[in-house]
């Protein structure tokens, strides 16, 4: 298992590497698109996060995603999804702990938050925080007031901005969670799709009555019609 791991991630450092000198010259970049009967959102993932990237887009071209299902879900919190096992997965069936193999160094940014909207990667308890290979929370968080605020971020495990705590203030997020989990992305279109998953019937397990089955693309785009269309500035 150690070499496979170790085969995965030196792969996933040669696709980086390959990847990170191509952005630095393209015009364009990657669009992900996460599908659900619920509404479709559009994803930036970050540069600074290069591995993560790598991986999610590898992930998306595989068509890795595709059938899986939203299997944890908290309003107010976030929405989780990307285990392998939740694929055609009963009521009754436990899922939430299935993974592809392999984790990914955790790669924090003082740059990258967990404002609503953030793509994270999900991940055990392991001591060097590395993300899992697979499966990832999308946050819907709340607005903080600056009291609650100011005990959110002494929970945190980094240093949090004061043009952060704004944003956390009139946007919202989760700001406990920053530089504890990787954020590698985020949602530029379809936030309000967040919103209806989190708030759906669950169960005590906090997964959806109802399954949410994604479909996950991925497309290169110029950046200046991201920019445009979205209104996202690189």
């Amino acid at each position: 298992m150690k070499n496979i791991r170790l085969l995965i991630l030196l792969a996933l450092t040669s696709l980086f590497s390959t990847s990170t000198f191509a952005q630095k010259k393209s015009k364009k970049d990657d669009l992900i698109t996460i599908k659900t009967d619920q509404g479709t959102m559009q994803v930036i993932l970050f540069d600074e996060t290069p591995k993560h990237k790598a991986n999610f887009i590898k992930l998306a071209k595989d068509k890795f995603y595709d059938g899986l299902i939203f299997h944890r879900v908290i309003e107010d919190f976030m929405i989780q999804g990307g285990d392998p096992e939740s694929r055609n997965a009963t009521a009754e069936q436990m899922v939430g702990k299935g993974d592809n193999g392999y984790k990914i160094p955790a790669e924090f940014s003082p740059k990258l938050f967990h404002q609503k909207g953030a793509l994270a990667a999900a991940r055990d308890n392991n001591p060097a925080k590395e993300s899992s290979g697979c499966q990832f929370y999308i946050v819907q968080g709340r607005k903080w007031s600056k009291s609650d605020l100011a005990k959110q971020t002494a929970r945190a495990a980094r240093k949090i901005t004061d043009e952060q705590k704004l944003v956390y203030e009139t946007i919202g997020g989760t700001p406990h969670l920053d530089g504890g989990y990787t954020v590698f992305g985020q949602v530029i279109d379809g936030i309000a799709v967040i919103d209806k998953i989190s708030s759906l019937p669950r169960d005590e397990r906090d997964r959806p009555e109802k399954n949410i089955v994604m479909e996950v693309s991925v497309k290169k785009m110029k950046k200046k019609k991201i920019t445009r269309k979205y209104g996202y500035n690189f």
